[in-house]
């Protein structure tokens, strides 16, 4: 009966925390469809809008070129996704299956890294891109992106966890340093990689000061730094504000719903929080 209890105040628990968490997203929802004149009312209980306005749909869409910043974010995630694996899981089959000099150092610089802010590179790194000529580029919101000092570590954590035996099985077969990587030891990390790619999507789709340094130009930033300029000029129009941005979601939503089972056994692979 204790036992009963106690799973059932837990569940009502985690109920009241699910429904706190959904509150800023229904409201966003909400205030998206109403006047200006209903988001500025005192009165805290009218949340649902008299009227549903879809006219602030249009204004945003005709203010916004949503679709070259749909764009312009999803290759940024992409290309970000794409280098983050293959460095991630090169580095990291290098860190903890290779002997080489200078291995423990290199990868003390690389643990530094992670405990840097991020801040502190934005300057030499913009210098880099302006230098390439990659400003208001995709490729110049990938750059940073590049090589994932958490994506080695993580990988690195993965490859630790094989068995040795499989390594020295090829190599009785004749397979090469390469070969044991691609057909045996890579594919036994897929859920790894799937956890690196949910972090790192993650991690481009809400980046917002690296796009707005390197992208001055509408035209080559992304959705949050689109988002982050609409604050400014649409300071009073809150149903505009909060119609962009529910239309900014619509890839990340669109996304889990395609791939959820994946970003679980990502997220519970890896041991991690978004």
């Amino acid at each position: 009966m204790k036992k009963t209890v106690s799973y059932v105040f837990i569940y009502i628990v985690l109920v009241l925390i699910s429904i706190t968490m959904l509150v800023p997203f229904v409201w966003m929802v909400l205030t998206a469809f109403k006047t200006t004149a209903e988001t500025m009312q005192i009165d805290p209980f009218v949340l649902v809008p008299h009227v549903w306005q879809t006219q602030n749909f249009s204004n945003v869409i005709k203010a916004v070129d949503f679709a070259r910043l749909y764009a312009n974010t999803l290759g940024m995630i992409f290309l970000r996704i794409v280098f983050a694996i293959v460095t991630a899981t090169l580095s990291g089959y290098a860190f903890a299956r290779l002997n080489f000099k200078g291995k423990n150092l290199m990868f003390a610089v690389v643990l530094i890294q992670m405990m840097v802010p991020v801040q502190i590179f934005i300057i030499p790194q913009y210098v880099m891109v302006s230098k390439l000529h990659m400003t208001n580029s995709i490729m110049g919101l990938v750059f940073p992106g590049v090589v994932s000092a958490f994506g080695t570590f993580l990988m690195r954590q993965a490859f630790l966890q094989l068995p040795h035996d499989l390594e020295e099985a090829a190599r009785l077969d004749g397979c090469n340093i390469p070969q044991t990587f691609f057909h045996i030891m890579a594919p036994l990390t897929r859920s790894s990689m799937v956890a690196l790619g949910i972090f790192t999507a993650v991690f481009a789709y809400k980046d917002l000061m690296w796009p707005m340094i390197v992208c001055p130009d509408n035209r080559a930033t992304t959705l949050a730094s689109a988002l982050a300029k609409m604050n400014a000029q649409y300071q009073q129009k809150y149903p505009e504000l909060m119609m962009a941005a529910l239309i900014s979601c619509v890839p990340m939503i669109v996304i889990y719903i395609i791939f959820q089972k994946q970003f679980i056994e990502g997220i519970a692979t890896s041991g991690g929080k978004l």
